[in-house]
């Protein structure tokens, strides 16, 4: 990448120490944990020309005396977007490991690719060369951020250990990863090759299938989803050349904040719903999921409370679900249990002396049977780790009746959706539901 020189830069430039001091001083009372050494610490190379800090890219310029420098006004901009990150450390947003563990020779270099180097360095936490090497180098971070102190270790029974991180901070990480890939391919030179690569799994968001360059840089604005691939399967689309490119130019279609990132899909009839960001594309996901078997996390709260009118009108983007006014089966289980069995899931008081009372446990439900065969599907409530030892079952609730409970709650709760479905629009609808894809990996959580 060609060297910058900058003469005359709003707020001037400072060496890479003081960017540092600077961007410290400014984040000290960010919800968000960030690292002392932003600048000069691993993966920041400011050789590459750019530093990442939360969601910008902080481009670096080679100074009239030789010296890598950041402008001023650009690091004290990343800290005020960074201080205004709102973090929830209980909405948490699995984050590996996964089947398919990335090798190192994937991850080296200056390019963020946080989830990769997550997993990497969480695996080799045991090795005595992996400590080795560590010791001396100083704070890691990703984009400026300490994500070591925020990451969250969870284990079932006693063999497989999962790894959490605040959806806040994964939208962050995910938005640096976008920034960084769009600014890569707008100073890429157009005719000559350069010695800067996007990894493998941007290329797919940034290039079409023929490997051409995409023309926009930077600072093209994303532009809002309005329904454009409505109706579509994802079966079909997502083998056509240039839709990861198309999905990338979007804003996520629930948040309407994050750029696009995947195309979320009915996994019972393979309609797409709507280009999103992997912030949203997981929150929807359960905690655990087993083949018949999900954990309904706090974060359902938001789903089907706060804000349920938004992910209902994204539920029914899927015109097997508006039609039957219904949700697929997992997503049907766990309003069951959160909405539907509220009433009947136990208190208890709260440990810390007050007298306010506080759910018990945790809820999970089962089923028997599938969506296509509504008589035989039977869905099972029940509450784990309740504080005073007991395992309960709340109820047991037939398919059908969850189902008409639903279409109750939804005309209630967001009418707008109930009137735009019902059994009347049955126009190019699939013959039959497909099953329910059973996936006890989490890898890709098919379920959902």
């Amino acid at each position: 990448m060609s060297e910058r020189v900058i003469s005359d830069c709003p707020g001037g430039l400072i060496s890479l120490g003081a960017a540092d001091a600077l961007w410290a001083g400014l984040t000290t009372d960010s919800a968000v944990p960030r690292t002392s050494a932003a600048f000069t610490c691993s993966p920041a190379h400011a050789q590459a020309g750019y530093v990442l800090l939360g969601g910008r890219v902080v481009a670096t310029v080679k100074a009239g005396d030789g010296q890598w420098s950041v402008p001023e006004t650009e690091v004290r901009r990343a800290a005020r977007e960074l201080n205004a990150v709102e973090m929830d450390c209980q909405d948490l947003v699995r984050i590996g490991p996964f089947r398919g563990a990335p090798k190192k020779e994937c991850i080296e270099g200056t390019l963020l690719r946080w989830r990769q180097r997550i997993t990497w360095d969480l695996q080799e936490l045991g090795s005595p060369e992996r400590a080795a090497r560590r010791e001396g180098a100083g704070p890691c971070h990703l984009a400026g951020i300490d994500w070591r102190r925020i990451l969250v270790e969870q284990t079932r029974d006693r063999t497989e250990r999962t790894w959490w991180l605040p959806r806040a901070v994964v939208r962050l990480l995910d938005a640096a990863e976008h920034a960084e890939t769009r600014w890569l391919q707008a100073a890429r030179p157009r005719q000559t090759t350069t010695a800067v690569t996007v990894p493998p799994s941007h290329d797919q968001q940034v290039r079409a299938t023929d490997g051409q360059t995409s023309p926009d840089g930077p600072t093209a604005p994303l532009r809002p989803y309005n329904g454009e691939l409505q109706g579509q399967l994802y079966s079909v689309l997502s083998r056509k050349p240039g839709t990861s490119r198309k999905v990338a130019g979007w804003t996520c279609a629930i948040c309407r904040t994050a750029p696009a990132a995947v195309l979320d899909h009915c996994h019972e009839h393979d309609y797409v719903r709507a280009p999103v960001c992997h912030s949203c594309n997981a929150q929807e996901r359960p905690d655990h999921l087993y083949s018949n078997d999900i954990r309904v996390a706090n974060r359902y709260t938001r789903l089907f409370d706060t804000h349920a009118a938004d992910w209902l009108r994204h539920w029914h983007r899927c015109p097997g679900c508006r039609t039957r006014t219904t949700l697929p089966l997992p997503h049907l289980a766990a309003w069951t249990a959160h909405v539907a069995c509220r009433s009947l899931r136990p208190t208890h008081r709260d440990a810390r002396g007050s007298r306010a009372r506080k759910p018990c446990g945790v809820l999970r439900v089962s089923w028997t049977g599938s969506q296509n065969a509504p008589r035989s599907c039977l869905l099972t409530v029940t509450v784990d780790f309740c504080p005073s030892g007991e395992h309960r079952v709340l109820a047991q609730v037939p398919y059908r009746e969850a189902a008409k409970q639903f279409h109750t709650w939804l005309a209630e709760t967001a009418p707008a959706v109930a009137a735009a479905a019902g059994p009347d629009r049955l126009d190019d609808l699939p013959t039959r539901s497909r099953p329910v894809i059973v996936d006890t990996s989490s890898e890709g959580l098919a379920l959902f």
